[in-house]
């Protein structure tokens, strides 16, 4: 692993401080490309906090098409922006021939953020996961020079960031239950918690009770089924691709947490960091494993 400097770019305190799985990720990356992932997964958390930063959902889509016209602006449609991480996302744009349509999709997906509504369905539930996360797996692979239509093993690489991208979405929605309760949102799909007798808005004052476990249970079921998925590419994929999927490491060990809580994500143990996460990254890495 590489030593983390101390004199990080706005990107990178960025993410160090709000997506702090994969900023330890980047450090397993190639110092020529880690500044580049930083600004990747900048953008990703500029447009995933759109909810949390709007009052009305008419703002959120006025934030979204900024967005649009910023990235269009990186393709060269428009004047770029002053902004601490398009500028950045553009360098990335322009060193890697980054494919625009992940980006369009990224923006796109949350759109869905902006209903209060929770996913009528499980299969509707991991359709939001896959949008909002594997086209950032498919961007990071082609940082790393290994996620381009005719590089080798590009086939397994995008099966392998698809079913990654969904399985550490779904686990990072689940960690995010507390967090998103208290802003009155539930993610959990609403025919499961039918299922099990729960109302959408009783899930905070009942995520203890075996209903709501149940339906979590469920979904971290599919979560380790998509990441067994992406492992299963392990052979096929780059041993260069590893810092875009080593996220799934860690969803992996969240994982493991949740079910060792009994699916009680109130539980202390799953509510507090992992404080071997690096030490896990770093025997990931050596193995060349995700």
């Amino acid at each position: 692993m590489a030593n983390q400097t101390t004199e990080l770019s706005y990107s990178g305190q960025e993410v160090r401080k709000y997506d702090n799985d994969r900023f330890l990720t980047c450090l397993f990356a190639p110092a020529d490309r880690r500044e580049h992932l930083f600004a990747l997964y900048a953008f990703n958390l500029e447009v995933a906090k759109t909810r949390e930063v709007v009052s009305e959902p008419l703002l959120g889509q006025m934030r979204l098409q900024w967005w649009r016209d910023s990235v269009a602006a990186v393709y060269g449609e428009g004047t770029l922006p002053q902004h601490e991480v398009v500028r950045p996302l553009a360098e990335a744009v322009a060193a890697h021939g980054l494919t625009r349509r992940h980006f369009d999709t990224l923006i796109d997906a949350r759109e869905a953020d902006l209903d209060d509504e929770p996913p009528a369905s499980l299969d509707c539930l991991v359709n939001y996961a896959e949008a909002t996360a594997a086209p950032l797996v498919r961007l990071a692979l082609e940082v790393l020079g290994t996620g381009g239509d005719t590089e080798t093993g590009a086939e397994a690489g995008a099966e392998a960031a698809r079913h990654a991208g969904i399985a550490h979405a779904l686990t990072g929605i689940l960690r995010a239950v507390p967090f998103h309760a208290r802003q009155g949102r539930v993610m959990l799909p609403a025919d499961r918690l039918a299922a099990h007798d729960v109302r959408p808005r009783d899930v905070m004052g009942r995520a203890k009770e075996p209903g709501v476990r149940a339906v979590i249970g469920e979904v971290a079921a599919v979560a380790r089924e998509h990441l067994a998925a992406a492992r299963a590419q392990r052979r096929s994929v780059p041993r260069a691709a590893l810092p875009a999927l080593l996220p799934a490491t860690l969803a992996g060990a969240h994982l493991d947490v949740i079910a060792r809580a009994d699916h009680d994500v109130l539980a202390p143990r799953v509510l507090m960091p992992n404080p071997f996460r690096p030490a896990r990254l770093a025997w990931a890495a050596f193995r060349g494993r995700y």
